[in-house]
């Protein structure tokens, strides 16, 4: 018999129900797929052994408590937590959890999070000067919380530290994270094989962002910039480069890439770019509009510049995206 592979996933209040039971499955359908030859042996552990209730508010079973837990760790699993605030969800920072992964962490094998567990990960010292992903919506809360940490918003799940350590995105790229572990340790068929039981892609095409809503921009502290921005998104046809632009504002183009940087968050390129891809996705979404039509209204001129702007923004193609994301006319 194989010696068992032990997976330990913690537990904690309002901790996200699939990050918990999304990996759970598809280590149990592993050792289903090969009788048994997979040998994982999923644990839950909590703060305490017993009830945890989750964000679901369906309660969980742990098995052990954390200071019950030991070394004898193959895969460490973190989930996260968020609180919803009227700016978006904010990944919590439970100190329990924090403190058991950094005792428990340099006893693992490799450690995996799931979702925004990778801002636990992050807080226990793990992901320092590596590169990490979580959930879109939280990531730009991960790289001002943790500067030492490069955070890409874009990838289903980063492979990291010579394959110990694994961040996943967002919810139910949980599966896509356990699917790539079981790849590792069983190989691409078997990983295949729960991947059609599952009914997913082994490897989905793109990035989460083409999963994301568009990014709500908050005003900025000077009233011009807010007021460039509102021109801006009615004037997407027009010749909207950073030149063309600081020549509106009669400012010298170096002096406003750094104001409008400083006061949005992104280069005048990149904004606009963003801006025009919003618009894209929303016609993409909601009309059947030829992709020429797209790119004109979008301001972005010709079928290969929206094609580009996809790739480099979505990592995925203008009819791939319509495909996923079409909805039905009322």
């Amino acid at each position: 018999m194989p010696l068992p592979h032990r997976v330990v996933i913690a537990v904690f209040p309002d901790v996200d129900l699939l990050d918990v039971t999304g990996p759970a499955e598809v280590f149990a359908l592993a050792n289903r797929e090969t009788a048994g030859r997979a040998g994982y042996r999923v644990r839950l552990a909590g703060p305490t052994a017993g009830p945890v209730r989750t964000s679901a508010g369906v309660r969980l079973l742990t098995d052990v408590a954390f200071d019950d837990v030991g070394d004898q760790v193959d895969t460490l699993l973190v989930p996260g937590a968020v609180d919803m605030t009227d700016d978006g969800p904010v990944a919590r920072i439970d100190t329990t959890v924090v403190e058991w992964v950094k005792a428990t962490a340099p006893h693992a094998r490799r450690v995996a999070s799931v979702c925004v567990g990778a801002h636990l990960l992050a807080a226990a010292g793990l992901l320092d000067g590596l590169t990490a992903t979580t959930h879109w919506s939280t990531a730009a809360q991960l790289a001002a919380d943790h500067p030492e940490v490069t955070v890409d918003p874009d990838p289903i799940f980063v492979r990291a530290d010579r394959g110990r350590l694994w961040t996943g995105a967002g919810i139910s790229a949980c599966l896509d994270l356990a699917l790539a572990l079981v790849a590792e340790d069983q190989g691409e068929q078997t990983a295949l094989a729960v991947a059609r039981q599952l009914v997913v892609y082994l490897k989905r095409q793109g990035g989460q962002s083409q999963f994301s809503v568009p990014l709500r921009r908050s005003g900025s502290s000077r009233r011009d910039i807010d007021e460039l921005r509102l021109w801006i998104a009615d004037h997407l046809d027009e010749d909207l480069s950073a030149g063309a632009l600081a020549a509106r504002m009669c400012l010298s183009e170096r002096h406003f890439a750094r104001v409008f940087t400083q006061e949005t968050g992104a280069s005048p390129a990149a904004y606009v770019e963003g801006v025009r891809i919003e618009v894209a996705r929303r016609l993409l979404e909601t009309t059947d509009c030829p992709l020429d039509q797209v790119a004109a209204a979008a301001g972005l001129g010709s079928v290969e510049t929206l094609h580009r702007a996809f790739r480099r923004q979505l990592a995925t193609t203008p009819a791939a995206y319509r495909r996923r994301f079409r909805t039905k006319s009322a």
